[in-house]
């Protein structure tokens, strides 16, 4: 079985001490290809670090996380532009809109999700959305871009089966990691609904690791467990969901 894990923050100090060990766990797993969002400008150089230890394993994403659009947002949007002249990056994200904390730069954070989208349309590129406690204004702006040729992903898609129908309806997958094997997230039961034809698999770690890592640090390995609980949830082996996941993934991000 080949697996991707379409979102790690293989880069943060979480993993400072034993970043080859868990690369190497992943390998090891099965895991072919880690996919690594950016969430401001300080990211990009320590993802790009990441992805030159890591050659043909790591690929870099380039994007201002709704959360670090503070007052240099603008400064931060022109520096992270410039990057991607200098590199080659496979995505724009994470990118989008988060309530959950602060609504005190949502208006900021929708420029910025504007500003960002464009620039994943004018270059061909996938966008991966963080979307929290923000679902109607995730989607009025992505309403802006119909017929745009935009695709891309819900990351870490935690929202009802009408807003899962929403994201189908435009052509976008559902990133599903560690929370669908939590014993009362519902999770499940959306993604039955779904089907594996609209699902990628990702870790977010080291946030959200599965059942039973669930509190501990999350880590690229573990998708195995997610694509199991999957297998179970559809009905499939382990090996078919697998594939299916798999596809998805390198049709999405053209890898």
């Amino acid at each position: 079985m080949q697996f991707i894990d379409t979102h790690t923050h293989l880069y943060l100090p979480d993993f400072d001490t034993d970043r080859d060990e868990v690369v190497n766990r992943a390998v090891s797993s099965g895991i072919s290809k880690m996919l690594l969002p950016s969430i401001d400008i300080q990211s990009v150089d320590q993802i790009l670090s990441a992805v030159d230890r890591y050659p043909g394993i790591c690929y870099p994403m380039i994007g201002l996380h709704p959360t670090s659009v503070k007052e240099d947002y603008l400064s931060q949007l022109e520096k992270l532009e410039y990057l991607f002249t200098k590199h080659k990056f496979i995505a724009v994200g994470e990118i989008g809109i988060d309530l959950h904390w602060d609504k005190t730069f949502l208006n900021d954070q929708l420029i910025a999700f504007r500003r960002q989208l464009a620039f994943a349309s004018d270059n061909g590129l996938p966008v991966v959305i963080h979307s929290r406690e923000a679902f109607p204004e995730v989607f009025s702006v992505l309403d802006e871009f119909k017929g745009k040729g935009l695709k891309g992903v819900f990351h870490a898609f935690s929202g009802n089966i009408n807003e899962a129908e929403k994201v189908l309806a435009i052509g976008f997958k559902l990133g599903i990691g560690g929370v669908v094997t939590f014993k009362n997230s519902g999770l499940d039961k959306i993604v039955k609904e779904v089907g594996p034809e609209h699902i990628i698999l990702e870790t977010d770690s080291p946030y959200l690791a599965p059942v039973p890592y669930r509190g501990k640090r999350n880590e690229s390995a573990y998708i195995c467990i997610i694509n199991k609980k999957l297998a179970d949830i559809f009905g499939k082996s382990e090996e078919e969901l697998a594939s299916i996941t798999y596809s998805n993934s390198t049709g999405l991000f053209n890898l």
